[in-house]
């Protein structure tokens, strides 16, 4: 049993809530550092304030609510604020020249990288379409925090993807999150929590930026 489940009741409300500040924090400023640090009881604390002494991790902002694993993440992603301002030519011009709505790819983006071009995840991701080395070098994409060339590489991908599943929007982003033989094999979403996740956040902010764009 982790040690979030073996808080009391009183210390899990107070995690509800600090995953929903956290969401904030997220939106608000992709700069903002959080740390996680663990007692020695295994108690885990998630706060702003760098700890004076003993082990803790630096969040990347970008991939904040996986490593929370907040059940929050499902729904609050209907109701994170949008973001048309930032790179908006950008999208729209690498959309149109993948022929992809502008939509999809501004959601993609929000989820992966909350808009910061120089995040990376704890996985090695980077970039504001979080690609991987190793897609990078398929892609020919040199500088991962070049915003034109994560943006054109990331969206040129997520079409391959949309080609292969037949415009599944739902299995192209499974696939994009967990790969495409992780999808192939499970013959749909791969039951992983984060992909699961990973898909409702991209749809939820897809269905609201078709909306307002």
């Amino acid at each position: 049993m982790n040690a979030i489940r073996q808080q009391s009741l009183p210390a899990v409300r107070r995690l509800s809530r600090l995953c929903g500040v956290l969401l904030c924090l997220c939106t608000a400023a992709s700069a903002t550092d959080i740390y996680k640090y663990t007692a020695p009881d295994g108690t885990v604390t998630y706060s702003a304030l760098k700890p004076r002494s003993g082990a803790y991790e630096k969040l990347e902002p970008s991939c904040l609510l996986s490593y929370i694993g907040c059940e929050l993440s499902a729904s609050d992603w209907a109701r994170v604020p949008l973001n048309h301002n930032d790179y908006h030519a950008q999208i729209r011009s690498v959309a149109a020249q993948h022929g992809l709505e502008a939509a999809l790819v501004r959601a993609v983006v929000h989820a992966e990288s909350n808009f910061n071009h120089k995040a990376v995840s704890r996985a090695g991701a980077q970039g504001l379409m979080q690609l991987m080395p190793k897609t990078q070098r398929t892609l020919g994409v040199r500088d991962p925090y070049d915003i034109g060339e994560n943006l054109n590489g990331g969206t040129r991908l997520l079409k391959e993807l949309l080609v292969r599943y037949r415009h599944n929007v739902k299995l192209a982003v499974a696939a994009y999150n967990a790969g495409p033989d992780a999808v192939d094999r499970h013959q749909g979403i791969p039951p992983y929590p984060e992909t699961r996740n990973y898909v409702r956040r991209v749809t939820q902010l897809y269905s609201r930026y078709k909306e307002t764009l």
